[in-house]
């Protein structure tokens, strides 16, 4: 088997040409014609997690965030990110990239997210700018909550389900009722008008700074930022869909997620 075989079959779930203007999604590292036959799925490449597919016998590695957002300047191979670039080829790893495609893909990112969270009755909460083909492709997902809670309470509750140490909450109203919530996986905080303008009581997503926290206040809409690293979610949900494709294809790989934490942030 190839890495093009699984590509190609991801990409009909979710194709690159949803991905928004400009995020480097595809191929990182290798070739679409090397032969595959484990893969570690996993939201960071680090040199940590390319350790990691050594010593597990991986020779593919699928990446939410794509590993070169910012072309090398150099070769020099006393920088950290040459140095793991060099690695994977020494190893033979080939390492692909999906990341606001996946976002907007039905059954992909945001849904994940919004079903952990609990919401029902789901829609779209901002429209793709990568498939302007496909109207209904829409990045995060808003909707409604089972029961209503209050926003602290509910900020508690992402603390659980994601399985943070800390979260933000930007809010003036922490004891007002949350009904309906609107989620984005990643930085999402240059959308938190389209969460107000679909009703919803909060807005969860991360990388929330300084200044946009007080206009989300001044507008008075609460945000729960319990961080980027939320997006692990999609290991557990690819290495399982991976696993689907290679039953129904008799493809003769193995698929794990990695068991290591990329978070880079750590609360005291």
């Amino acid at each position: 088997m190839l890495v093009r075989d699984l590509v190609e079959r991801f990409e009909q779930f979710a194709p690159r040409g949803w991905a928004e203007p400009g995020d480097p999604v595809g191929l990182q590292l290798g070739s679409l014609d090397a032969p595959v036959h484990k893969v570690l799925v996993t939201l960071d490449v680090r040199p940590e997690v390319v350790a990691e597919a050594i010593e597990v016998g991986a020779d593919f590695i699928f990446a939410h965030h794509p590993m070169m957002f910012h072309p090398a300047k150099n070769l020099d191979l006393a920088v950290p990110q040459n140095q793991m670039y060099a690695t994977l080829l020494q190893h033979h790893i080939t390492v692909y990239g999906a990341h606001t495609n996946l976002d907007s893909a039905p059954d992909g990112m945001n849904d994940w997210l919004a079903a952990e969270l609990g919401l029902q009755h789901t829609t779209g909460l901002v429209p793709s700018n990568g498939a302007t083909a496909t109207p209904a492709i829409m990045m995060g997902r808003v909707g409604d909550l089972k029961q209503p809670t209050t926003v602290q309470a509910f900020a508690l509750r992402c603390k659980t389900i994601f399985h943070v140490g800390g979260l933000r909450l930007i809010s003036h109203t922490p004891d007002a009722p949350v009904s309906r919530v609107a989620v984005l996986g990643g930085s999402g905080g240059p959308f938190y008008q389209a969460a107000i303008a679909q009703h919803a009581d909060v807005y969860v997503t991360g990388d929330i700074s300084y200044h946009p926290g007080h206009d989300m206040i001044a507008a008075g809409l609460s945000v729960i930022d319990p961080g980027h690293h939320i997006e692990c979610i999609c290991q557990p949900h690819l290495t399982q869909l991976f696993q689907q494709w290679a039953q129904e294809n008799d493809w003769p790989i193995t698929v794990q997620a990695t068991t290591l934490n990329t978070d880079p942030f750590t609360f005291l």
